[in-house]
């Protein structure tokens, strides 16, 4: 794990090492100065002249100088480092998030990698800012203070040593009690997450089914049950500092007693005044050092779950590889499918595509029906490797699709969703996701091919409209529009609209499916949809049903011969019309 998260210190290696050592001569400078002025206290007692004062005062104000000056510097490159290093990690996991299969990112919930992104690595961040400083200036702050609380009170000295013993015991018993609670909150923690994203998302409903208090309460539950176990991991944290307090209180109480009755019962030859005020200075140094230890202790402790789960996401492994020599052309936009099998896990029961064979050629336009289930959509992400078959092979121009290399392939298969996002941004931003270098003039023949052209006029700044996040701004039917839009600038060798023209009319409809024969003739296009009337002019129609092709055929072919392609159009239709 901590090789994992090291990766990511990189450019602020030199911050993470300089800020130790400014840290040690920091410590040296601060535990000097009470056996300096232990002796001065001692030669003001003796009878001391105004020049040795005044060169002991100066002395200790350039040390004093020097501690202030090397712990200042030392904040600044911890802070460097360990902001770096949550900037690296969060850099770190987005890209290999973006590297991941559909069969990856089904093992994490969003809100996970959500959480995983922001509330684990500030953890990690808080810790390691701990650990570079803080964790380095307590540990050498103790061994000084211990070695000069025993040059200047001898056997005393010996107190401390049997605190510490008593102290990591404690410390132990807290750490160990504490770790199952924070591994069982972070996952609370995604839950919590999750209730949130799918509230704010699901907004409208919520609202138009007057589910407000519903949801307020199942946010609360989940708020109330992270609260909980937070809180008894805190109680138990808690105890680290009264049990701290009261350890070196004892040892300080112990000092002030047996040594001031050293001081008096010897007169000053075993133990003076001066050693006497250095050893309380030393008792109060462990005591700061070991309370900061403790809170190292309690963010380690905390960060320790986080980290697990950032390298959970930063050594998952795509289910999806190159090969060795990739393909980087695609001959053509014909696809086939050879007795193709395929579950979305390995423990599924179900399959959701059972031998599919079939041919279709370069250039054809392809409809798909079926029922809600039917694997329609399965199907046709298997073209551009979101998802590898589990048997058989799909093949696009002529090659395996795991011949190829996974940009390649993708680049020349433009696949459309029903519910396909707009990024926060310009509609000309947006559109040229499909080609960034597409002139304007191609912006604008696509969108008139899309039927997009028209409303993007109409807007007050056209084609530089601000389009909200998630492209909530624009109504269902326009960000359709401008998502096909978007998938023609690629001028793709296959194209796939997977009821992407569902929020749009029947004639602008008609009016896409009309452009895109003219526009891009030689382009595979595929198209999922559940009215008949999208795909009734297709080459032909692939009927699906319960993950299998029931039937293949022309419109009328399909309409004279199969049940179901009858039953669904009859069922958008008026009873019998133009069947018979």
């Amino acid at each position: 794990m901590i090789k994992t998260l090291a990766k990511s210190i990189r450019e602020y290696k030199k911050a993470s090492i300089a800020t130790p050592l400014l840290v040690s001569i920091e410590v040296v400078m601060e535990c000097m100065i009470p056996f300096l002025i232990a002796i001065l206290v001692n030669r003001i007692k003796d009878g001391v002249d105004m020049s040795a004062l005044l060169s002991y005062g100066v002395v200790l104000i350039v040390m004093a100088g020097v501690s202030l000056l090397f712990g200042a510097m030392a904040g600044n490159t911890c802070a460097t480092a360990s902001c770096g290093l949550a900037r690296n990690l969060r850099k770190d996991m987005f890209y290999r998030i973006q590297g991941y299969s559909f069969e990856n990112i089904d093992r994490f919930s969003t809100a996970s990698l959500v959480t995983r992104l922001t509330t684990d690595v500030t953890n990690v961040q808080n810790a390691y800012m701990m650990i570079i400083r803080t964790a380095i200036r307590c540990p050498l702050m103790l061994v000084f203070a211990f070695a000069m609380a025993f040059i200047m009170g001898g056997r005393m000295g010996f107190i401390y040593l049997i605190t510490v013993p008593i102290l990591g015991v404690g410390l132990t018993l807290v750490v160990r009690s504490t770790i199952p609670l924070f591994k069982r909150v972070f996952k609370k923690y995604d839950a919590l997450n999750h209730s949130v994203q799918e509230n704010v998302k699901g907004m409208r409903v919520v609202k138009s089914f007057v589910r407000e208090e519903y949801e307020s309460e199942k946010f609360e539950t989940a708020a109330e049950d992270v609260c909980k176990d937070f809180t008894k991991a805190e109680r138990i944290l808690a105890l680290n500092s009264p049990m701290m307090q009261f350890c070196i209180y004892v040892g300080v109480l112990f000092v002030m007693s047996f040594g001031s009755y050293t001081v008096i019962t010897s007169r000053g030859l075993d133990l003076d005044v001066g050693q006497l005020s250095a050893l309380l200075t030393y008792s109060f140094m462990i005591l700061n050092s070991l309370m900061m230890l403790s809170m190292v202790f309690v963010m380690i402790t905390i960060a320790d779950e986080s980290s697990h789960r950032i390298v959970e996401v930063l050594t998952e492994e795509s289910t999806l590889h190159n090969p060795e020599a990739p393909l980087h052309t695609l001959a053509d936009g014909s696809v086939e499918f050879d007795h193709v099998s395929f579950r979305y896990a390995k423990t599924a029961e179900r399959m959701a595509l059972s031998d599919i064979s079939l041919r279709i050629r370069s250039g054809e336009t392809i409809g798909i029906v079926g029922g809600t289930g039917s694997a329609k959509s399965t199907l046709v992400q298997l073209i551009p490797r979101l998802y590898d078959a589990g048997a058989g092979t799909v093949q696009v121009g002529g090659a395996d699709v795991r011949a190829y290399d996974l940009e390649a392939l993708r680049d020349q298969v433009a696949v459309v969703l029903q519910k396909n996002l707009l990024f926060s941004g310009t509609i000309r931003e947006n559109l040229r996701w499909g080609n960034k270098d597409a002139s304007d003039a191609e912006l604008e023949d696509a969108c008139k091919l899309a039927q997009a052209h028209e409303f993007i006029t109409r807007l007050p700044d056209g084609y530089d409209t601000y389009i909200e996040q998630g492209g909530t701004n624009v109504s269902g039917g326009q960000r359709q529009r401008l998502c096909i839009a978007r998938a023609l600038l690629k001028k793709p060798k296959i194209l796939i609209l997977d009821d992407s023209t569902s929020a749009v009319d029947t004639r602008t409809d008609a009016l896409i499916r009309n452009g895109l024969r003219t526009y891009i003739p030689e382009t595979t296009k595929i198209i999922i949809a559940q009215r008949t009337a999208s795909v009734q002019d297709a080459d032909r129609i692939i009927v699906m049903d319960g993950g299998r092709i029931h039937a293949v055929g022309t419109h009328a072919e399909l309409l004279a011969g199969n049940e179901i392609y009858r039953e669904i159009y009859t069922s958008q239709n008026r009873a019998g019309e133009d069947v018979g």
